[in-house]
């Protein structure tokens, strides 16, 4: 019985020292970045987490000498773009996967699997001369049209995944009561849908503040760069501006962060739930 004590007691020590390192080797950089970006150098060699005079200069700066704030419209126009057009698409479309028993179905949903294997970076080269040849390199409204069309294979089988989980005898008190199938999907399914599509919405929206190679190979003019390319290109120079890139990284974990926070319940039933692929 004392050497079960002791085992546990050791178990639980080193569960809880794991779990301290883990929370320091997370916490610990993003601390040193916003002490950075409060730091009145410009260069990696003298910044701190605690700086010693602290200071907004390299805030000020970020909006008054670069395009900053016109990176971060940018960004944001095209994540909530992308949100809009993704809970759309990607919902009405995984009703129909999971609703509709139509020829064919199994065969789409196979070619969607197969689609959600292959990195986005392979086709890179065919996007670029799809966007050069419809003229719309440099066009933010191409960036959403890939981002929409590139989470579709994996959030239509998380939202069909959820919808299964729903009865479908709704689906036959639903049409008892004369609902159509819009209106079955309007009043019954998206209703109990919300925590999956907290889920697409919220990762729809992170996606284009966090990308690079994209926005890099279609968009060349300063004005319609996102923010991964700004803030790349402040450190990538011979002129490079430590300091002013950790305050704009800490500008842009701002939302990001407010959207986990705030819906974080939901996220995670989305998560669970929509890992059912099951028919």
């Amino acid at each position: 019985m004392k050497a079960y004590k002791v085992k546990s007691i050791i178990s639980t020590v080193l569960i809880y020292f794991e779990l301290i390192i883990v929370a320091i080797a997370v916490i610990y950089p993003l601390l040193w970045v916003v002490g950075s970006s409060l730091n009145p150098q410009n260069g990696i060699a003298r910044s701190s987490m605690i700086p010693a005079n602290a200071t907004f200069d390299n805030y000020i700066r970020l909006f008054t000498q670069t395009k900053y704030g016109t990176w971060y419209l940018n960004t944001f126009y095209v994540a909530v773009v992308t949100t809009v057009f993704s809970l759309i698409l990607h919902t009405m479309t995984a009703f129909v996967f999971a609703r509709f028993p139509f020829k064919g179905r199994k065969a789409g949903l196979l070619s969607v699997m197969i689609l959600q294997m292959f990195p986005s970076f392979l086709g890179l080269t065919a996007l670029y001369m799809v966007a050069l040849n419809f003229k719309m390199l440099n066009n933010l409204n191409m960036l959403v049209i890939i981002y929409v069309a590139g989470g579709i294979p994996g959030n239509i089988w998380l939202v069909r995944g959820y919808m299964l989980n729903i009865p479908k005898s709704m689906d036959e008190a639903a049409s008892i009561d004369g609902l159509s199938k819009i209106q079955l999907f309007f009043k019954i399914i998206l209703p109990l849908s919300m925590p999956i599509m907290f889920f697409i919405a919220v990762t729809s929206f992170m996606g284009p503040w966090m990308d690079y190679m994209l926005p890099r190979y279609l968009i060349n003019q300063n004005e319609k760069r996102t923010l991964a390319i700004g803030l790349f290109d402040l450190i990538s120079g011979q002129n490079s501006d430590f300091t002013a890139f950790c305050a704009g990284a800490v500008l842009v974990a701002i939302p990001i962060t407010a959207l986990y926070m705030i819906f974080q319940r939901y996220l995670l039933e989305g998560l669970m739930a929509g890992a059912n692929k099951g028919e």
